[in-house]
Order: C-alpha cells, then sequence, then structure tokens
C-alpha cells in the first residue's frame, strides 16, 4: 500500500494507538491543531517522535497568518492576515509585494525549524465580506484576482526561498460563496466563463507560472459545472479543468473529509469518491484510530502516475525530514514571555 492519508492527533504527545497508526504505510502525513502544541519544545518533541517512527511522513499545519495560526505565541511571531497584505498592496504594491515574500520566508523558517514541513497556504480564494470562512475571517489577499496573483506569487515565492512546498486552496475559489463548508454544503452558481475570469484566474496563473506543488480543492458545487458533486469529489473539476485544461501536475490534496461540505455518505464513500474524482492525498481528521484503520482497509492501489507524483513530492520533503530541528538565521528566539 502506498501512503494516502493525512491524519490528525489527539494531544501533545503520541498515544499507543497513534503509534501503531503512523506506522501503517498508508499514513502520508500528519496534520497538527493547536490542542498538539503547548511550546516550541513540546513541539520539536513531537515531531521529532513522530519522524523517529517515519522519516518518511510529513507533517502539516495551517498556518495561513491571521485568524488562521495554528501556533499563536510560544515563541513564535504573529504573522498579519492575507487581508492585511492586500490592503497595503492597495497603498503600495512594490511594498506589499515584498512583505509577502518576507512572509511565506519568515512563516516557512518558523515552521521548519520546529520540524513541520508544509503549510498548507497560500489561499487563493477572492475577498468578499459576505464569505464567512474567506471574507470574514481575512483569509484572502484581496478582491481582484490580479492583486491575489501578485501576492500570493510574492507569498510562494519566500516559502520556496525556505525550502518549504506551497499548496494553493480552495480550488477552484471558495471567496463567492455565502456558506461555510464546515458546517453546510456551499454553491456557486458562476458560469465556467465567469470563474475563469474570477475566482480561477488565480489559479491559472500560479498553476501557469508552476509556483504550486499542490492543489486544495473546495468542498463547493458549482451547479454549472457538475452539479452533482462539490469539486473536491468531482472528476469534472479534478481531471476534466484542473489536470487536463490546466495542466496540473502536481499533488491534490482533499480539505478534510469531516467537513460538512464533504457529505455524500460516509468516511469510506467519501473517500473513495475523492480518489475517483482526483485527489491523491485526503486529510482525514476527527476520527478514530480504529475508524482510520478500516479506512485504510478499503482504499484502493494507486497509480502508478500518482506514485510518481508521491516520489517528487516527498523528495522535496525530504531534507527538511532529514534535519527537521536545526535552528536557522530565521528561527524565532525563545519566548520568555
Amino acid at each position: 500500500m502506498h501512503p494516502t492519508l493525512i491524519i490528525d492527533l489527539a494531544g501533545l504527545v503520541l498515544t499507543p494507538a497513534e503509534i501503531a497508526l503512523i506506522q501503517h504505510p498508508g499514513i502520508a502525513g500528519i496534520l497538527l491543531f493547536g490542542r498538539n502544541i503547548q511550546n516550541r519544545t513540546q513541539l520539536q518533541h513531537l515531531t521529532a517522535s513522530i519522524h523517529a517512527l517515519r522519516p518518511d511522513v510529513f507533517i502539516a499545519i495551517d498556518h495561513e497568518g491571521g485568524f488562521i495560526q495554528r501556533i499563536q505565541r510560544m515563541g513564535f511571531r504573529a504573522l498579519p492576515s492575507a487581508r492585511v497584505l492586500g490592503e497595503v498592496y492597495d497603498l503600495n504594491p512594490h511594498v506589499a509585494i515584498t512583505l509577502a515574500e518576507q512572509y511565506g520566508q519568515i512563516m516557512a523558517r518558523d515552521l521548519m525549524a520546529c520540524g513541520i514541513g508544509v503549510s498548507f497556504a497560500p489561499v487563493l480564494d477572492l475577498h468578499d465580506l459576505q464569505s464567512p470562512v474567506i471574507g470574514q475571517l481575512d483569509r484572502a489577499f484581496h478582491h481582484d484576482p490580479d492583486a491575489i496573483i501578485a501576492l500570493a506569487s510574492a507569498t510562494v515565492r519566500g516559502m520556496h526561498k525556505a525550502g518549504m512546498c506551497a499548496i494553493g486552496k480552495h480550488f477552484p475559489g471558495h471567496g463567492s460563496c455565502f456558506e461555510d463548508s464546515h458546517v453546510a454544503i456551499p454553491v456557486n452558481h458562476k458560469s465556467l466563463d465567469e470563474l475563469r475570469e474570477s475566482d480561477l484566474k488565480p489559479f491559472q496563473a500560479l498553476i501557469k507560472a508552476g509556483l504550486l506543488d499542490g492543489i486544495m480543492p473546495a468542498h463547493v458545487i458549482y451547479t454549472q459545472i457538475d452539479p452533482d458533486f462539490a469539486a473536491g469529489f468531482s472528476p469534472l473539476w479534478l481531471q476534466e479543468q484542473l489536470r487536463e485544461k490546466l495542466a496540473f501536475n502536481g499533488l491534490v490534496i482533499s480539505d478534510c473529509l469531516g467537513m460538512k461540505g464533504a457529505d455524500i455518505g460516509d468516511l469510506n464513500q467519501r473517500a473513495n469518491q475523492a480518489l475517483l474524482a482526483g485527489c491523491e492525498l485526503l486529510i482525514v481528521s476527527h476520527h478514530s484510530p480504529a475508524d482510520i484503520l478500516n479506512l485504510l482497509n478499503h482504499l484502493p492501489e494507486p497509480s502508478t502516475e500518482l506514485q510518481a507524483r508521491l516520489h517528487a513530492f516527498q523528495a522535496k520533503m525530504a531534507p527538511i525530514r532529514v534535519t527537521p530541528h536545526e535552528s536557522s538565521d530565521f528561527a524565532v528566539e525563545p519566548d520568555t514571555r
């Protein structure tokens, strides 16, 4: 079996069940939440214990800046939200782009100094205050796709300079939806042509520039394109549009399969539909180790093409896993508060 699942942990240290589960060959990564982090020293011990069990497993987190920072204080520098950079862009684009690159590099260096190799960032969605989960949380850079392209590209350049992969989300755009996919199934009624001139535009540009190592699709139904499935479960979106039309050759990583927007059956049905649609790594959080083991027993074998993409992604992660806890000139000072 090849690694497919990205799972979460219960607390600050590994439980016996988690130790056994991490060693399963179907586990590709670990997604950390705030409940897993007490301080820098504890976090370094936790990531070291994971890598001691499985050097090939990557450790990920949502660390976008602003409201979405799993690590607050505790020796980590606070990052501005993406929207703050967008506001600076309106005043001085050159300064904002410079800051965005520094923002990406600092974020990546701080995380990598603690053994975290992936931050699911940047957000490429449009800023719209009617969106409760994107606009109202200041997670998007701007309402103008061209401004998003400039700021997100700079952020990714900073991440890449630090050695971190970039995962663009939420394809093909979540910002124009008025529902939160954590608690509802959002819908978008734009036509494909309308999406190409708005929500899709940042994804198109960063893919064309070769800046994205991975894509996270949205748990959003785009009624004019595929009225039956959200993008993360839709072959029309992930194969026809993302792979064929946009020629994206990186990894496709599902958003969490436990969200309300992913409500298309039980966990096994969700996972199999996501894989059938074109997702290659699946995030499964807030499920018991027993549920995860049951799911692993029902997953299909990945294609040769998928295996090649996984190997390429793992190769980029290798330097992070080999020396995950060395300090650097971007590592923050210990928290003395």
